[in-house]
């Protein structure tokens, strides 16, 4: 069983930057792929950011490509997302998730392949 906790959350304003961590136990943290997902008041949850086993496949939404930078440690059992330039719309509670994967190149951008998810933690971004 792996347990991952979200950590980093923030109220701060356009333009800003904000990083999140996420730590990871209880299981092989090197042979997971990583993602991160957000979910909006009155939406549903969307793809952010995905990195594979070792960091060399990586995958971004088109809102956040560019803004957005998913890296992990290995070494430190942790995924990060980096956000620079926050817009109001990206305001959301912003999940890690992890998905026990034989391929060291998957990246998934979809949400049912996760098998588990952080509790979640908010960023608010005003204008």
């Amino acid at each position: 069983q792996v347990q991952l906790v979200e950590s980093g959350e923030g109220l701060v304003q356009a333009g800003s930057s904000l990083r999140l961590s996420c730590a990871a136990s209880g299981g092989t943290f090197s042979r997971y792929a990583m993602g991160w997902f957000r979910q909006a008041p009155g939406k549903e949850r969307e793809f952010v950011a995905a990195i594979s086993w070792s960091g060399g496949e990586l995958s971004y939404a088109d809102s956040v490509k560019g803004r957005f930078t998913i890296s992990r440690d290995n070494a430190k059992n942790t995924v990060y997302l980096q956000m620079n330039s926050l817009k109001p719309e990206d305001t959301a509670v912003y999940y890690c998730a992890a998905d026990f994967t034989l391929s060291p190149r998957a990246a998934s951008r979809s949400a049912g392949t996760y098998n588990y998810w952080g509790q979640g933690t908010q960023v608010t971004v005003s204008s």
